[in-house]
């Protein structure tokens, strides 16, 4: 079965097997119709100039561990390539996602350490070794955000020492994203806006490059903006149609601007070819990445009423007993966000009380998710005690987060205004409208200027969604229908809200 290739040095080794790629014979095929096209100039031997370039195309397209075995590769055949080591380091930091485990923190210093003692000073080569050894070094004493703005400070340097290096503007682009993403209520977006006016002429230049299509729909990925990234979601997939997460990607933008058919297909397509990464590494456990596309799979399938296929996601989801790699925020996202979907969705609040949580150490804020939907539930169908005591869960929940700090803080957010949802539908089953509504009104407020994380498609039910259904229910339906079009501006054609806005307009009509 195929593995994980053996690294110069024991750090250098990741933690799972990967898929191979294919033979060095098809490789200038693969590079072009397969994976993307790079061109990265080294000083390293000729022999391994493409193996290289074809790592660095993985890299774009955060297929990590792939990139990182194909970067080692490039090492063995040139022990003096500095950027192979790079490459490797690289690999390490997925700065979109979540901050390097131990594991990729000692491996990424290894790398960027070989980076550093093979270039020589003053040189391009040295530049790149520098921004990310700077990221890996001395970790225990600089949270993940403070690590990545001075990444980007960094990257902002090496182009300015080699402005003629269009790769070092892209990995720039991707620095002030990553940076961008560290300060969710920053509602002006304007380091991704600063990243796509740095990306976005290089297209034409590149047209086959998967990391400007890649970039692109990320830094356009919040509603203001998803419809500057449609042209980039619409090839991306071509580009890259060997990796899974080139072909869930176009998602992102799909989702945003409400076209329900294409992400589903997307997601499909991704989620098919993540299996087939799995059957060739011979795994008897589950790639994240698949669990992600069907995330946002289900969530399209229930925007059209799709509900048997959104259960057969959710009884997909329900067989999982081990995923790789373990304890990562992607998969247990998924695999709390899929069922509380199809129970929220669909208002079935008997369905909401009788979810199951699963236990996440790591990112307890994917247990909130379970949580949340068990209190909605539970209150939404008059069972206040246990509404009062999955609130109670969730407030626990949230302080753990809050202490936990770092990237944790963002899910403490979340937990939060879960929390203040849940409390208004139990004072509005109490009887304290007033209260009620003004609860529910915060979380909406709050969430509406917090961006969405780019491991979901969307809340799990929107706080402002939640907002519009009690001011319906208390019999304010003219306010309620301006609530469901707040909901609908930020994401369109969602099904829920558009069935209550109908509902609000009904009632309006006959009031």
């Amino acid at each position: 079965m195929p593995s994980l290739r053996r690294g110069l040095v024991p750090l250098l080794l990741l933690a799972v097997p990967t898929v191979s790629l294919p033979a060095q014979g098809d490789h200038a095929h693969h590079v072009e119709a397969r994976i993307g096209r790079v061109a990265f100039p080294t000083t390293c031997r000729a022999s391994v100039q493409s193996r290289f370039e074809s790592a660095v195309a993985l890299l774009h397209s955060f297929w990590y561990e792939e990139a990182a075995a194909a970067f080692e590769d490039a090492a063995r055949g040139d022990s003096t390539c500095s950027l192979a080591y790079w490459g490797a380091a690289m690999s390490r930091l997925h700065p979109l996602w979540t901050p390097p485990t131990p594991a990729e923190e000692a491996a990424g210093l290894a790398a960027a350490d070989l980076a550093m003692r093979t270039s020589r000073p003053g040189t391009r080569e040295r530049h790149y070794a520098e921004a990310i050894f700077g990221f890996f070094s001395n970790p225990g004493h600089r949270d993940f955000r403070t690590r990545i703005f001075a990444w980007e400070s960094a990257m902002a340097a090496v182009v300015r020492q080699h402005p003629g290096d269009d790769e070092a503007r892209i990995f720039h682009g991707l620095s002030q994203i990553a940076a961008g993403q560290l300060d969710p209520t920053d509602t002006t977006y304007h380091r991704q806006r600063e990243a796509a006016a740095e990306l976005t002429p290089l297209i034409p230049r590149y047209p086959d490059h998967p990391g400007l299509a890649h970039y692109v729909i990320h830094a356009f990925d919040s509603p203001a903006l998803a419809r500057y990234a449609l042209e980039a979601a619409n090839h991306y997939a071509a580009i890259a149609p060997a990796v899974p997460h080139a072909l869930h990607m176009p998602s992102h933008i799909f989702i945003r601007l409400g076209m329900w058919p294409e992400a589903i297909a997307s997601n499909q397509h991704s989620a098919e070819a993540a299996r087939q990464a799995e059957v060739a590494a011979g795994w008897t456990t589950v790639w994240t990445q698949r669990l992600h596309a069907l995330d946002y799979e289900a969530y399209a399938h229930l925007q059209l009423g799709q509900d048997s296929a959104a259960r057969a996601l959710v009884e997909q989801a329900a067989a999982v007993s081990g995923m790789r790699p373990e304890q990562d925020l992607v998969g247990y996202y998924a695999l709390a966000a899929i069922p509380a979907r199809y129970a929220l969705e669909r208002d079935d609040w008997d369905a909401a009380t009788q979810l199951r949580v699963r236990p996440a150490p790591a990112w307890r804020g994917t247990e909130a998710i379970t949580r949340f939907a068990r209190a909605i539930g539970a209150a939404r169908r008059g069972d206040s005690t246990l509404a009062v005591a999955e609130a109670g869960e969730l407030g626990r929940i949230e302080e753990a987060l809050r202490q936990a700090a770092g990237p944790q803080l963002y899910w403490a957010g979340q937990t939060r205004n879960q929390r203040l949802a849940a409390e208004a539908w139990i004072d509005l089953s109490r009887g304290d409208t007033a209260a009620a509504l003004r609860e529910a009104r915060a979380a909406a407020d709050t969430e509406d200027v917090t961006e969405k994380h780019p491991v979901t498609p969307g809340p799990v039910l929107p706080a402002r969604e939640l907002y519009a259904d009690m001011l319906l229910q208390v019999g304010r339906p003219r306010e309620a229908a301006a609530e469901y079009r707040a909901t609908l501006e930020r994401q369109p054609n969602r099904l829920r809200a558009r069935r209550g806005l109908e509902q609000a307009q009904a009632y309006s009509v006959n009031e």
